[in-house]
């Protein structure tokens, strides 16, 4: 499968993963980011059998809940969508309070695995290829990444789709297909998440600096932290 997906460009690969594997059997992983969006455009664009769906953390910015709506009305789209569980978010801030992320690592990857980590594994669930807007630029982390690759932790494939293009091939394809995104992406900010979490970055600074920027250490939340290149 590696050998067929990886030469093919990314709607070529999505509609050939789509002919290799069950209906049913794909989904798509979106928070909305300039990556997400495009290729949420070629799914829609093609009518692919792929599930899209997101994971609404408590915490997010109200603009990535306006790029949310405008997602589904201009591509006419359900967009599943997972929350954490109600008992663990609530045990969370009984025993540590609302910001506990701040005074460790651990209690921000605490708190991570709560809102994002626990939720990705219910949406995955009876799914064989998770799909990713993984690009290797994004950061050193994830230049080590491939194509494809298998997630020892959710026990699949995973398919970054995106990975090798640069960020300028991604600005001027959302450019010229007029494609939906964050207003905030105007305002400095690089990569979105949680509203507490996410900073603008300054110019020069890497992508992923505004993501938990009080820290000195790896821009992970325990999504894509496993892998390994499958063939």
């Amino acid at each position: 499968m590696k050998e067929e997906l990886t030469p093919l460009s990314t709607e070529d690969g999505l509609k050939r993963l789509c002919e290799l594997t069950g209906e049913g059997k794909l989904k798509f992983s979106s928070a909305f980011g300039e990556e997400d969006q495009v290729i949420t455009h070629f799914i829609a664009k093609n009518k692919l059998p792929i599930t899209v769906f997101t994971l609404d953390t408590g915490r997010l910015f109200q603009e990535t809940y306006d790029v949310m709506d405008l997602t589904r009305k201009r591509y006419n789209i359900e967009i599943e969508t997972y929350f954490p569980e109600t008992s663990d978010v609530e045990d969370l801030v009984r025993k540590k309070g609302f910001n506990s992320f701040y005074e460790s690592v651990e209690n921000r990857k605490e708190c991570c695995f709560i809102r994002k980590v626990k939720p990705l594994r219910r949406a995955l669930r009876d799914t064989s290829v998770w799909i990713t807007g993984l690009r290797a630029g994004q950061s050193a982390h994830r230049q080590s990444f491939e194509v494809l690759e298998w997630d020892a932790d959710l026990n699949m494939i995973k398919y970054n789709p995106l990975l090798n293009w640069s960020y300028e091939e991604m600005q001027d394809f959302i450019k010229a297909n007029k494609i939906p995104v964050n207003s905030l992406h105007k305002k400095g900010f690089a990569s979105i998440g949680c509203a507490p979490c996410t900073r603008a970055i300054a110019p020069g600074e890497d992508l992923r600096a505004g993501r938990w920027w009080w820290e000195n250490s790896q821009k992970e939340c325990g999504l894509h932290e496993t892998k390994a290149a499958v063939n």
